[in-house]
């Protein structure tokens, strides 16, 4: 269903978790439909079509990355962020701007081998449970003489039995030995060429090594059963396969969200910054289309979606090299945010900050209860400590959210009072002497 979301569609999804900010909903929301349309292109016209990149420019903590995030998981697609600032660190070795797509090859296998184990977990779960029963009733040597049917129908009633105990957990606590391979942690080394794709793991190198070794290990039934699911589910896999279509979907429906866009520009628009410039032209050939190799395969970024952002404050889009202007032809604006905007972001999405704190504190038998004027409070009061220091957007509700509720945090667990009522005064009482106190305010929020 959600590879055919119509763009109405998809902004309806990401308007549970998101608010307001339409404009950038829309474009990404073109962005992940056009891709449907370009699989409906038949012949050599289907590769000549590419994505229309996007670059989000708006404040910290509008929803810029969120937004990004969001529409990745609502499509199960390979996705990574990464700050282009990370590219420009005085002695940063050991990784370049392809490393980008390996990342993104990594997430992708993740994603896929998940599907894939789904697919088989029955199978791993019924070869787990035999595996172990052969544990528990082992087999008798087989007599000499004939073997009587009675002997065989109880033998086999005696394993059903067994059977039906392992699954509803009646000896989950029982301890069983059994044969574990001899993967023990080993300390992490990378082996580093002058390419990136060159970069080996000693540990990858080494792990059919270790796993070749085993040893008897003894755990309750409950950690032997989880064990031998895992091996089952690995053995059933086909490792080639996963790798093979972990790549194409990187290929074509990989995200990358480039943050920080606006830190590796000259700055002042006069004097160019050559290693920000050069971490520009790095970024380059990824987003107009290379092919990168990596250990799973050679990767080819012609079709993976870029959404790059950043601020703006001081540079502005045109300070990026041209050739880059060009490969972000999507421009959006993102809204700073407001009082009504904290409001609904407090209370409306699925997610909403007061809903998590209500389900964390209902964890101790607590109820608590915001009120409309304590939502407001909050609200106003993140303006202002916005206003009067760095403004961080939504994240400014974050460290409200904690003070606000700290006391209760703290003696949830002994407190005889089971219900708090958060109302205007509550939020004033806990934080207008900080909103008051400037000083302290930078120091605490």
């Amino acid at each position: 269903m959600s590879d055919t979301m119509t763009p109405r569609e998809i902004e309806s999804e990401l308007d549970r978790y998101i608010i307001g900010q339409s404009a950038a909903k829309r474009s990404v929301a073109i962005a992940l439909r056009n891709r449907w349309r370009r699989r409906q292109v038949a012949g050599p016209m289907r590769e000549e079509i590419t994505p229309k990149n996007i670059l989000m420019i708006g404040p910290t903590g509008v929803g810029k990355t969120e937004i990004a995030r969001r529409l990745a998981r609502l499509v199960h697609a390979p996705f990574v962020k990464v700050e282009a600032t990370k590219y420009t660190e005085v002695g940063y070795v050991g990784r370049d701007v392809e490393s980008i797509v390996r990342d993104l090859v990594d997430t992708a296998i993740k994603i896929v081998r998940e599907e894939h184990l789904a697919r088989v977990r029955m199978r791993a779960e019924e070869a787990a449970e035999d595996r172990l029963l052969d544990i528990l009733i082992p087999h008798p040597v087989k007599p000499s003489g004939p073997v009587s049917a009675d002997a065989g129908k109880t033998g086999s009633d005696s394993r059903a039995k067994m059977r039906r105990k392992l699954r509803s957990g009646e000896m989950d606590e029982r301890q069983v030995e059994i044969e574990v391979r001899g993967n023990a942690p080993m300390p992490m080394v990378q082996v580093m060429g002058n390419q990136g794709s060159d970069s080996m793991d000693i540990r990858d190198m080494l792990d059919g090594l270790m796993n070749s070794q085993s040893k008897r290990r003894r755990m309750s039934i409950r950690d032997a059963l989880a064990y031998l699911q895992q091996e089952e589910a690995d053995r059933l896999l086909d490792m080639d396969r996963i790798r093979e279509e972990a790549v194409d979907r990187a290929e074509n429906d990989g995200i990358v969200f480039l943050d920080e866009m606006d830190k590796v520009t000259h700055l002042d628009g006069k004097n160019a910054d050559v290693s920000r410039e050069g971490v520009q032209r790095d970024l380059l050939p990824l987003v107009e289309g290379t092919t990168v190799n990596t250990r799973n395969g050679q990767v080819n970024t012609d079709h993976i979606l870029f959404i790059a952002s950043g601020a703006f404050h001081l540079a502005k889009p045109s300070d990026l090299i041209p050739e880059l202007q060009g490969r972000f032809p999507i421009r959006v604006s993102l809204d700073a945010l407001g009082e009504e905007e904290f409001r609904r972001i407090l209370t409306e999405p699925e997610n909403a900050l007061s809903k998590q704190y209500v389900a964390l504190m209902a964890t101790e038998g607590m109820q608590v209860e915001f009120t409309e004027d304590g939502i407001g409070e909050i609200a106003r009061l993140a303006v202002t400590l916005n206003e009067q220091t760095e403004n961080i957007g939504a994240r400014r509700l974050h460290t409200m959210l904690e003070r606000v509720l700290e006391e209760a945090s703290f003696d949830a667990p002994d407190r005889q009072d089971k219900h708090l009522t958060i109302d205007a005064g509550y939020v004033r009482d806990r934080l207008t002497s900080l909103v008051q106190d400037e000083d302290l305010s930078r120091y605490i929020l």
